[in-house]
């Protein structure tokens, strides 16, 4: 748990003092949100983290322009990280969802700022609508913990809705249920198809970590057990040594 936190802590500090990110607005209003980019054929490559390991690929033709992301950064970044870690864990109680997806969610929706207000007026760490978040009892939606909890508890709301599918849950949250089911499934939006395989890789790479974590934790456990044991079958030998042969 404790290596869990110390990510978590991790990556919001790096998210928060990484350059100015930029935003890439397509052709269709949507726009997305990314460090940098490069042209790679006839796509263009936005690569979403501080890496150069997590991007996705859109077709040239269908970006307009890109422009600075101008929401305000988030201010005092340890105090931010000591909050939002809060925040997740409440949330992750309360509605029965691993931290490590709120916080992929976290991470696509707002880079861990909970400043952050997208251009369609969406607010806060998980992006909530003004609508949404009072229909979720959000008071105020700039508030990591009020934010967080109410988007955790509406990702919730999604995730029975379509029986634990989190690629329609996921989709859900971006485009709304509505497009989800019109189009049974994830619909075709540039937007929508780059967010949702975002997070899921997000949250699977973080599981992956999370694994290997705990396999070389038995590991090291395992060895120590192993010498231990070692030791006291020599001691027990010796022992015996000394009383057969006085």
């Amino acid at each position: 748990m404790k290596w869990r936190v110390a990510q978590f802590v991790a990556v919001i500090a790096l998210t928060a003092l990484a350059q100015a990110a930029q935003l890439a607005v397509l052709r269709n209003g949507s726009t997305l949100r990314h460090e940098h980019h490069e042209i790679v054929g006839s796509a263009t490559r936005l690569y979403t983290g501080s890496g150069n390991d997590e991007y996705v690929d859109i077709p040239t033709a269908e970006i307009d322009h890109f422009e600075a992301d101008l929401t305000p950064a988030a201010n005092a970044v340890p105090g931010n990280a000591s909050n939002l870690q809060s925040a997740v864990s409440s949330a992750s109680n309360q509605t029965q969802l691993d931290p490590d997806l709120i916080a992929s969610v976290i991470h696509a929706e707002s880079g861990f700022n909970p400043n952050a207000v997208s251009r369609k007026g969406a607010q806060g760490l998980m992006q909530l609508m003004p609508k949404t978040a009072a229909n979720l009892g959000v008071r105020d939606a700039f508030d990591p913990r009020d934010n967080v909890e109410g988007g955790s508890r509406y990702l919730r709301e999604l995730l029975d809705r379509y029986n634990s599918n989190l690629v329609k849950a996921l989709a859900a949250y971006n485009a709304g249920p509505q497009r989800v089911e019109q189009y049974n499934g994830v619909p075709p939006y540039r937007e929508t198809q780059a967010y949702v395989a975002r997070i899921v890789r997000d949250f699977n790479r973080k599981k992956l970590a999370e694994q290997k974590a705990a396999k070389m934790a038995a590991h090291k456990s395992a060895a120590k057990t192993l010498t231990k044991t070692a030791s006291t079958v020599a001691v027990a030998s010796t022992e015996i040594s000394s009383t057969t042969h006085p």
